[in-house]
């Protein structure tokens, strides 16, 4: 048994992948092909940098004497420093230029932005694979009748693939955010200790196309389409913000869906997968508790109170630079990442394993019928030549009297028979049968799910079919 504090979004919740794009051999590698990447557009651009110091560098890039690391960073209280003196310790002849006019930002920043950008590349993959899931639910339920409900009170029947449709449009908005934000990231550069590029300007003797050129080329060697073209030291935290607050939506789409979940397995017509040995409850036998809904929604909170963190960082930070951000950032950021890919495994496992239960749903919608056919009694008899007030004050006497004695005394729904017995109505046992009979109580809903998968969710997976497919492990 571990004697230390283990964070649980590593230990229980969070993917393999994820938990990479965070770790410290990509953050402190990353440095390193920042570093890589400074002295090759310095050479480049015409400063006394060797092809021998700059193959030096590259061939350690992933050796990374963290113990040594830790030493320099507990005598020099100075994360980059200490990195700098271990690599330079590597590199005995190429161990002057590293870092050569830079400031800590440059790798510090510049990493950041890196591994958020490969970080939102796996949500984005289990957000499509969630669509798609999503998808598959709708159409193959796109026809199957169920009560819908408004302020969780019966209301008018749906389908629950039409159902459906609501969580894959909800998730589609974040897939739009997602991209634009993902598309907009932009590296800081080197922009020097107040965003002036001051030391780089001496470096190139007050060239300032090279300057320029610098940034650019390191943009193209890191992958990126430019860097940000004014800062300070450190890149606006607005960034920030604009990544976290996509992580929240995600997180409040997934809420609501699990809360739907929730309130559909308390009907008994949706199950979550449950394991042949699970346990639902540690002292009722029985219990079959939607638990993986509950941790969405818990994980789900979590992130949207995260996106308060870089909110109050972005609007905290003094003129060009202060440190206020850093011990913040370093939690605020990964936890969000981590908590939302957990989120994304939970909504795919119970939308692509759980179980729908057809026959409950017919239950509680015939439970439900008398109530709803009302309004196509109510334009049946106005059609006749009937007074629409008349009969509405008609249904609502009625409804109300059988709902009070259903609650009363547990009868069944005798709401018909009564408006059968009223000689307001008029009507004949046939033609009443005729009315439940021939209505159609979901209206478009069939019609509108296969509308919105056909024209609004194919063309996203069809322009997404390289990133289908994904295997997902629930820990616990």
């Amino acid at each position: 048994m571990n004697s230390i504090y283990e964070n649980p979004l590593c230990v229980r919740y969070a993917s393999e992948d994820m938990k990479h794009a965070f770790s410290a051999d990509v953050k402190f590698s990353t440095w390193r092909r920042l570093w890589v990447a400074l002295a090759e557009a310095e050479r480049e651009l015409g400063l006394d940098i060797t092809e021998q110091q700059i193959a030096e560098l590259k061939a350690h890039i992933t050796d990374i004497d963290y113990d040594k690391a830790a030493k320099y960073e507990s005598a020099l209280r100075h994360d980059v420093m200490a990195h700098i003196h271990t690599y330079a310790e590597s590199c005995p002849t190429a161990g002057g230029i590293i870092h050569l006019g830079a400031t800590s930002c440059y790798v510090g920043d510049n990493t950041d932005i890196i591994v958020m950008r490969d970080a939102l590349k796996i949500i984005r993959r289990k957000l499509i694979n969630c669509i798609a899931a999503t998808a598959a639910f709708a159409q193959k339920y796109k026809d199957t009748p169920t009560l819908a409900y408004t302020h969780f009170q019966a209301a008018q029947p749906t389908t629950a693939g039409k159902r459906a449709t609501l969580w894959i449009a909800d998730l589609l908005s974040d897939l739009e955010r997602l991209d634009f934000e993902l598309s907009s990231l932009r590296l800081l550069g080197c922009k020097g200790t107040t965003g002036t590029a001051a030391s780089f300007l001496k470096l190139f003797n007050g060239d300032h196309d090279k300057v320029k050129a610098l940034d650019k080329l390191i943009a193209d060697k890191m992958g990126f389409a430019g860097c940000v073209p004014v800062s300070g030291q450190t890149y606006s935290r607005k960034v920030d913000y604009n990544v976290i607050s996509v992580l929240g939506g995600i997180a409040q789409s997934a809420a609501k869906f699990s809360n739907d979940i929730r309130l559909l397995s308390h009907l008994k017509e949706f199950d979550e997968p449950f394991e042949p040995g699970q346990v639902g409850s540690s002292a009722m036998a029985y219990k079959r508790n939607p638990m993986r809904s509950e941790r969405i929604a818990s994980l789900a909170r979590y992130v949207m109170v995260d996106v308060m963190n870089p909110a109050i960082t972005a609007a905290t930070q003094w003129f060009e630079r202060t440190l206020d951000d850093s011990a913040n950032r370093r939690i605020s950021i990964p936890e969000a990442f981590l908590a939302t890919d957990a989120i994304l495994s939970l909504y795919f496992n119970i939308i692509s394993n759980g179980s729908l239960y057809p026959n409950m749903m017919k239950r509680h919608l015939d439970e439900e019928m008398p109530f709803m056919a009302t309004e196509n009694i109510l334009m049946y008899c106005v059609e006749r030549g009937g007074d629409r007030q008349v009969l509405h004050e008609a249904i609502r006497r009625h409804s109300v009297a059988t709902a009070k004695r259903i609650k009363l005394e547990g009868g069944d729904n005798d709401l018909l028979e009564l408006i059968l017995a009223d000689p307001t109505f008029g009507l004949t046992r046939e033609e009443l049968d005729d009315i439940m009979t021939n209505s159609v109580f979901t209206g478009r809903a069939t019609e509108q799910t296969e509308e919105f998968l056909r024209e609004c969710v194919a063309p996203v997976l069809d322009a997404n079919r390289d990133e289908l497919g994904i295997s997902i492990e629930i820990k616990v």
